[in-house]
């Protein structure tokens, strides 16, 4: 059980649109917020209705919590499942003869190589070896590319993306974009499985971890299923025409195992998995060596040097960074972004990115960069809490054992 002192830390980290985390790809100055109308999802009128907190977030106004508490809705996605409205990322169609040669100029993923409806966490890079965002590349058996990015890039991807279009189409190559108008939710827990597969008809045992598949959903035409998440469960992401996201949502809802869940559970969520959030723990000073991704960089990239910024990026893989994203664990006083890392000798060697303390853990966990020298697992290092150096050691992530499906 948590202490209650424990609790109170946990629910003031409860995020605003500050501490959600939002980078400088989307975070808005305070007076430019309030003149511009925040975006709303299709599931905008639902959340208020169901209780929903709302909060800007990215241009969005979306739900940080509902009636449940922050704890108690992390952890019933843990145990049970949760639905989270993720419909303000940026879903894109890809098509065309050239469309693997296109994204594979933008991203350092090996596309080609994927099976059909499988898909793979990759990078778009700048020439300087930055990452610009990460997104998921799946590889249809319908003749596109599907790929998901996050909100607060959508702007900077989408003109990026188009750039890269005008180029390839003078160029004489056979490519489109399709910037899609479907709602995303996810589905995410240990009992997904048996909640959705009341719903659809294909036996879900056969969709693996980072597998997509197009079928009707609770009698809903038009869904695309792909089995991921932000959360280091089992789940799905369901992408859903927007006249029927409500009715799908309530369907779900309609099972016992279901709730649903906001930012905040998200965040502390998505942390305790290791997972990275685009502006705090990576972002165009950021280079896909130094955020620990390099597994990332398909191997046949890697030898042809094909994507913006192989030339810095490689070389790094075999030569190593002056610094490392680690993961953290401490105990006292919650851990926040920003926070200076210390050695033991109280000297600088790093900045916590992004932390929390950790419902499942009843620790605080983090991650963050420091020097090189300190990365490895196990070394005792310092964070400084309100100008106190507390003790903490360097852990591998996930912090919480992930369960994705990949299979019987």
């Amino acid at each position: 059980m948590f202490t209650r002192a424990f609790a109170n830390r946990l629910c003031n980290r409860i995020p605003t649109a500050r501490t959600v985390g939002l980078g400088a790809s989307g975070r808005q100055d305070r007076h430019a917020s309030t003149e511009v109308a925040l975006k709303k999802t299709p599931l905008y009128d639902f959340h208020r209705a169901q209780g929903g907190k709302m909060v800007e977030f990215a241009g969005w106004s979306m739900p940080v919590q509902y009636k449940d508490s922050h704890i108690n809705s992390h952890m019933h996605t843990r145990q049970h499942c949760s639905i989270f409205d993720v419909s303000h990322m940026l879903q894109t169609k890809v098509y065309g003869r050239d469309r693997m040669k296109f994204i594979e100029s933008l991203i350092v993923g090996d596309i080609a190589e994927l099976k059909d409806n499988q898909g793979t966490l990759s990078l778009f890079t700048n020439t300087k070896g930055g990452i610009m965002d990460d997104l998921i590349v799946t590889k249809t058996d319908r003749g596109y590319l599907y790929v998901v990015s996050n909100a607060g890039c959508a702007d900077k991807d989408s003109a990026h993306m188009q750039a890269r279009l005008q180029e390839f189409k003078a160029a004489g190559h056979d490519v489109d974009l399709e910037f899609m108008e479907e709602s995303l939710i996810a589905l995410q827990g240990p009992s997904m499985a048996q909640v959705l597969q009341k719903g659809v008809g294909d036996d879900l045992r056969k969709l693996t971890f980072m597998t997509s598949v197009l079928t009707p959903v609770f009698g809903i035409q038009g869904c695309r299923v792909t089995r991921c998440g932000y959360t280091g469960e089992d789940g799905v992401e369901i992408s859903v025409p927007s006249g029927d996201v409500v009715s799908l949502t309530e369907k779900l809802l309609a099972d016992s195992e279901v709730k649903l869940a906001g930012l905040g559970a998200r965040d502390s969520l998505r942390l305790e998995a290791g997972l990275c959030l685009y502006g705090n723990d990576i972002d165009e000073t950021t280079t896909p060596v130094e955020a620990s991704l390099v597994w990332t960089i398909g191997k046949r990239r890697r030898q042809a040097r094909d994507f913006p910024g192989a030339d810095i990026i490689v070389p790094q893989i075999k030569t190593k960074t002056q610094r490392k994203r680690v993961g953290l664990i401490s105990t006292g006083p919650p851990v926040r972004q920003h926070t200076p890392i210390l050695s033991s000798d109280g000297r600088v060697i790093g900045e916590v990115t992004s932390g929390c303390p950790s419902p499942c853990l009843k620790q605080n966990v983090a991650m963050g960069y420091v020097e090189a020298g300190f990365s490895k697992v196990g070394t005792s290092i310092q964070v400084e809490v309100r100008k106190k150096a507390v003790p903490a050691v360097v852990s591998k992530m996930p912090f919480v054992p992930t369960k994705y499906y990949m299979g019987q």
